[in-house]
């Protein structure tokens, strides 16, 4: 089975990976995790002002910093893993993904980082579960 799992680097991206690593029914030797990590755009007027250099190299180094720590889980646990990151909408780059990748099914926690997000079920996995061709697992 192949899985995209959506990573903000919240403390629910880590119960979503504790959740796959002991339930190798999902995640185990034979089956492939996708990780995606999504970062919104950065404004274009401060991308003018810094130049996109400079916002393709944040961009990148808060993607490491999310990506890294679970690429190191992961490989502790013998997952068959890679990763990506993308700029854009999260609900959109998520389904973009999954269809792209020919994922089997979604995982992501409920909530990530945003304010609204921590006030109700996440917006994003909102829009994932509403959107979504396929079966979408959200851990809390």
């Amino acid at each position: 089975m192949k899985l995209l799992l959506a990573a903000d680097g919240s403390k629910f991206t880590k119960k979503a990976l504790a959740f796959l690593a002991t339930h190798e029914n999902l995640a185990g030797p034979e089956d492939e995790l996708v990780v995606l990590h999504v970062q919104a755009a950065v404004p274009p007027r401060v991308k003018t002002m810094l130049g996109a250099g400079i916002v393709n190299d944040y961009h990148r180094d808060e993607a490491q910093k999310v990506l890294d720590p679970i690429a190191r889980f992961l490989k502790r646990h013998n997952v068959n893993f890679k990763t990506s990151w993308v700029v854009g909408s999260p609900s959109q780059e998520v389904l973009r993904a999954a269809q792209r990748e020919k994922a089997h099914m979604i995982v992501m926690g409920t909530h990530g980082h945003g304010l609204i997000s921590r006030a109700l079920m996440g917006s994003v996995a909102q829009r994932v579960v509403a959107d979504s061709d396929i079966p979408v697992l959200l851990v809390k």
